[in-house]
């Protein structure tokens, strides 16, 4: 399993270094497929993905230089048949999952049978996720709640036995000060990572790495 677990996206050059050691080949030789769906459950989510895709939003991620770069929105899958789809999964070198609402990406990752495929698939691909797209691979999610997904649904996968708490110390984010997120990591019976906009976890079978030129603190239960 090839992880990439990003606050904001490839924000440094480190955390660039990174993903080429995990793809094993420049950028400009990978293909990748983004998934938007995690932002279609936050307020204006239509206009943040064209943001996102076009790269006039954030950090890097879309606009990396990919060899190719393709839509694979989560929503749809249900509707076609799995060989129409599954194939374009066999042939990528990277899945983009961008940040949004991790309940919302959840339930679709769940839902489209993507989540289903995750564990054999990340043997052969670079899973690299965008804050809600990082989040939902760990033990603890959290939602904006802008969905009527039922009530009991699932805010993570589980895959990795952590909790990401990105966007450390942001601006326009006053709950995420680094007091606020050790008193949350508390309630939590997992290891917490507090990382910011400028760190990544690296994840690579099972072993996990900091990848970092900013701020972040382990917190253990």
């Amino acid at each position: 399993m090839k992880l990439l677990l990003t606050s904001a996206g490839i924000s440094n050059q480190s955390i660039r270094d990174a993903l080429v050691e995990l793809l094993g080949k420049p950028i400009a030789e990978a293909s990748a497929l983004f998934i938007p769906t995690a932002i279609y459950g936050v307020p204006n989510g239509g206009d943040i993905v064209r943001r996102v895709i076009c790269g006039t939003l954030g950090d890097p991620f879309c606009e990396l230089g990919w060899k190719s770069l393709g839509l694979f929105e989560l929503t749809t899958l249900p509707s076609l048949k799995k060989e129409f789809w599954g194939p374009v999964l066999q042939e990528t070198d990277a899945l983009l999952v961008g940040g949004g609402d991790c309940q919302y990406l959840t339930y679709w990752m769940q839902k489209s049978g993507l989540a289903d495929l995750l564990p054999s698939l990340l043997n052969k691909i670079v899973y690299v996720g965008l804050s809600a797209g990082s989040m939902i691979m760990t033990r603890y999610g959290t939602t904006f709640g802008n969905h009527t997904l039922p009530a009991e649904s699932d805010k993570s996968l589980g895959l990795v036995d952590f909790a990401i708490h990105p966007h450390l110390d942001y601006p326009t984010f006053p709950n995420n000060s680094m007091a606020n997120i050790e008193k949350l990591a508390a309630t939590l019976p997992m290891p917490s990572y507090a990382i910011d906009d400028q760190t990544a976890i690296k994840v690579v079978d099972g072993t996990v790495e900091v990848i970092s030129e900013g701020n972040w603190k382990l917190f253990t239960p």
